[in-house]
């Protein structure tokens, strides 16, 4: 496992990544990498009090959050990731788990390839009939690879809508 899961039950939230990136395998933490928006967009959308670093990551389940990846054996960037290396049924499994209200992918792909979707948009996702109490969104990733495609204001639309 690259990283560990920051899971318990009774999550308000669950943030899923397709995998750890280089720096984040390299340094043991979640969206470590330059430039990644992850830990800026949950101080800025205010469902974390403050900036965590990402060497705070593990601080995450006491905010009412969680983490893990889609792939856990692999690291890299999605071109990177070998097929084999994604766990949907293993995502579901955890989720089933730990039953948080919401799921929220960091990126289209973990959405499109652990929901198998052949397309997906970001923002709220119809719901899955495996998670039937679990609402689904698809955030734009955070990475600094991603920035042009990175839109704050679905961040702001899923954080309004899981302080509801």
């Amino acid at each position: 496992m690259i990283l560990p899961d920051f899971l318990r039950p009774g999550l308000r939230a669950v943030f899923c990544g397709t995998a750890a990136g280089r720096v984040s395998a390299a340094r043991g933490h979640y969206y470590a990498g330059p430039g990644n928006r992850f830990w800026p967009m949950l101080a800025e959308t205010g469902l974390t009090p403050r900036r965590l670093a990402p060497h705070e990551d593990h601080l995450m389940p006491d905010f009412g959050l969680g983490l893990t990846d889609l792939a856990k054996t692999a690291f890299g960037s999605d071109m990177q990731i070998p097929s084999e290396a994604y766990d949907a049924e293993g995502l579901l499994r955890k989720v089933m788990q730990n039953a948080p209200r919401y799921l929220a992918f960091t990126s289209l792909t973990a959405a499109r390839l652990a929901l198998g979707l052949k397309t997906i948009a970001p923002g709220a996702i119809s719901p899955d009939p495996r998670l039937p109490d679990v609402q689904l969104w698809a955030l734009p990733s955070p990475s600094a690879l991603a920035k042009s495609h990175f839109r704050a204001e679905i961040w702001h639309e899923f954080a309004q809508e899981i302080q509801r």
